[in-house]
Formats: C-alpha cells, structure tokens, sequence
C-alpha cells in the first residue's frame, strides 16, 4: 500500500500539540496507528485529514503541514450544524485529493457531512473505506427514547432561542441520516466491530464489501484495575447524559427505586451537564430535557445523589471508573460504545441495554449484565445484583467475577497490535480488490 488519506473527525492530539490548539483523545486508536507512522513502522504514507472551526482555521499560516513523516490538511466545517451538507466542500477535498493522490481513501464515522463529501470528491467507490461508529439513520428512529409526548413535546426559552428542542434535534438527526445514508452507497467498503453495523449498512448498500475490525481504546485504559474495595460503595457512573438518547431519565428512575434500600447511593454523570441552574439566568438556559431531568431528580428525593463531573480528560475519566462500583450504559441504542470497552479493560462492572452492538461487547452474566433497553425495574434489579456481596464457590462475588471476565474479553477485543494488523490487512484487501 503506498498512500493512505484518512478523514477523521477530530483533530488527533498530536498535531493539536504541535499547533498548540485544544483537542480531544478520545479516538486513541488513531494515535496508536500514528506513532506506528511516527516511528517509520508504517507499510504506507499516510495523509490526515481533520476539521477545525473558523475561528481555529484563522489561526492556521497554512492549512497543509507535516508531522513526523504525515502529511496533514485542515479543513473548515461548522461542527455545530452536523446536519447541513456544504456542497462546496466538495472543492476543498478534490484539491486535497489532488494534491495528496491516495491509493485509499479512509473515512472515520458516518456523523458529519464531510463524510459524504469527500466520498463524492474521490468518485471511486472501490478505493473508498468507512469506517462505521454510529448510525445516525437508526438513532433518528428512537432518538425520544421512550419519553413521554408532554416531555418532547415542550420548548424551552432556550429551546425556542437556539431553534434546538427535543423535536428539533430528532429532525436533525432524521437530515444526518440521509447523508450517512448517501455516503454509504457511495462507498465501496466499510470496516465495522458488530452485528447491528454489519446488518445496519448492508440494508443501505448491500453491494458493499464489509470488513470485520476491533477498536483500540485510549492507551490509559490499558493499566490500572477496579477492585471491589477500591471503590466508592454504591456509586454509578453513567458515561454521558446530555440528550435523551443516552438514558439518563432511566438510570433516575431506577435510582429512586433503589435510594429506597441504599440510602448512601450517588450517581455520577460524565460530559456535559445539562443541569445548572444556580441563577435565575441559568433557569432560562435549561433545555426541555434537563428541566425534565431535574423533575426526576426531586420526584426521587435524589437532589444530593447526582453529581455532574463535567468533561473529563483520559486520565480523569479512568479515576472516575475506578472509584464507581458500577458502570451503566442506558442507552436505547448504541453500536459499539467506547465508554463500555474502558470500563470493561479496568474491569469495572458493566450494566448495559440489550440493544444494537452492545450484546457483541457484552457476554451476558460473564463480562457485564444486559437488561432490556427502557426496562427500569430490569436496570436497578442488574445494578443490585452486583452490588449483591455474596461470595461463590469460587470466592468470588459477581462483582468480582464479572471484573475479571470483563477485562479477559476487552483484552482480545481491543488489542492494538491485532487491530492494526487486521487494518492492514483491509488495505492491503482493497488495493488486491483494485488489481482484479
């Protein structure tokens, strides 16, 4: 393989360090194969494509530099609108196209319009990779999750302002769809980690070739290991609460059918917070689905249970799993989420919905515990079973043991030198498929 160009959607932190912007960590798995580059280990020149704002883009002397050996383009794209297609981007990946000349072109995630894009400004599906994390077209379908119509339905002054309620976001999910949907069928090859993505694409185009691959976790997660006594007893985290598709108002329920034996039970809730409301001007900042949030809250007595942490880093996040005694994932529909493959690494004990790729992550009762999607009385039922401290014929109690069937299975999933090998072998896959 000679020239790769991938178009990811954040910017990786190693080029963030060289321009001395902030960036995010959280595809780890990119920064891997990068030091692999780095380091002259690589069978290919790889090029980087990534998205900055205007702002950012300003700051830029030129929007084209290398790094240790990659070659990188800054590209502008409004990632606060990842619901309107820019035609004119077309342009802007031609020539970087043009310039670069790839033998591939590998696209991560299907989210924003740059996907669809540069799919279009290739034109040739065969030498054309996506990489699958989500499918915005199936979130579209229960973004509401289970809420009421008179929880949905309400529009906040917020809401009214930023033209963002609840309706309105599952219509912009219902717009990303469609241009997931039109990368697809543009795109030649897909690598993907589930049953629920494999199935997912190939209803959309089943012409294309789909190749089966794991992902690598940020590196801070392979260290470290949770132990019941390390913990704060009776502590949930949930990985993010900020819109409905994530279940927070399920885990609220179920905290409140559960204060009721647990009275020292806190639950923690990572990204961002929804939630402030200290002043009168933070009360008219509040969306219809933190308002709702909070009805819950004090519906539970649960006003001194819930703490938002706020963004955390790597580093940050990885101390927050280790002091929780469980870890939910309430979703109503995930593909293969990040948060559970970290929890699973440290051996933290996972609770998660039976829905999309999760049931691929999870071995149910051996390295986590499933419960149906919506299921309240299911989820804290899950969440008292491994707070259940009886010990087995083993010496172990399920707390214990799903910790160690959870970190023996995350180490096969998410091993980095086999899931860059099997990368790899997809390039190397496509490029024959070329040839032929």
């Amino acid at each position: 393989m000679d020239r790769v160009l991938w178009i990811c959607n954040i910017m990786l932190p190693a080029i963030g360090q060289e321009l001395g912007f902030p960036y995010s960590n959280r595809e780890g798995w990119l920064s891997g194969i990068f030091e692999k580059v780095r380091k002259k280990e690589a069978p290919f020149t790889l090029g980087i494509c990534f998205p900055l704002g205007e702002t950012e883009i300003r700051k830029l002397k030129e929007k084209k530099f290398s790094i240790e050996g990659a070659v990188c383009y800054a590209f502008e794209e409004n990632l606060g609108m990842p619901e309107v297609y820019d035609a004119g981007m077309e342009n802007v990946f031609r020539e970087i196209i043009r310039d670069f000349s790839p033998d591939v072109v590998h696209i991560f995630g299907t989210e924003f319009p740059h996907t669809l894009a540069a799919v279009r400004a290739f034109g040739k599906p065969e030498r054309t990779l996506i990489g699958i994390q989500g499918l915005c077209s199936e979130i579209a379908k229960v973004y509401m999750a289970g809420l009421p119509k008179e929880v949905y339905g309400k529009v906040t002054f917020r809401d009214w302002l930023r033209k963002d309620s609840m309706r309105r976001q599952e219509e912009k999910f219902i717009r990303r769809g469609e241009n997931e949907k039109k990368a697809i069928l543009g795109c030649g090859n897909i690598t993907g980690r589930t049953g629920f993505d494999r199935e997912g694409t190939a209803r959309i185009n089943p012409d294309a070739r789909y190749y089966f691959m794991n992902e690598t976790m940020r590196k801070e997660f392979y260290t470290g290991k949770w132990s019941p006594g390390g913990c704060e007893k009776h502590s949930i985290l949930l990985g993010q609460g900020d819109y409905p598709l994530k279940g927070m108002h399920f885990v609220l329920e179920a905290a409140g059918l559960l204060v009721r034996k647990y009275s020292d039970l806190k639950l923690y809730v990572a990204g961002n917070s929804i939630l402030e409301h200290g002043t009168f001007k933070g009360k008219i900042k509040l969306c219809a689905y933190g308002k709702y949030l909070l009805s819950l809250i004090k519906k539970y007595g649960l006003e001194d249970k819930v703490f938002m942490t706020g963004k955390l880093n790597a580093e940050e996040m990885k101390e927050r799993f280790l002091k929780s005694s469980v870890f939910v994932c309430a979703s109503v529909l995930e593909n293969s989420p990040n948060t559970v493959g970290e929890a699973q690494l440290l051996g933290v004990p996972v609770v998660a919905s039976e829905t999309g790729g999760i049931p691929d992550m999870v071995t149910d009762g051996v390295s986590g515990l499933l419960f149906p999607a919506g299921d309240v009385k299911e989820l804290a039922n899950k969440i008292e079973a491994v707070w259940d401290e009886r010990v087995g014929a083993d010496g172990l109690c399920l707390a214990e043991r799903l910790c160690e069937g959870a970190r023996e299975q995350a180490r096969t999933f998410h091993d980095g030198e086999k899931n860059y090998l099997r990368l790899l072998e997809i390039y190397s896959a496509i490029k024959q498929r070329q040839v032929v």
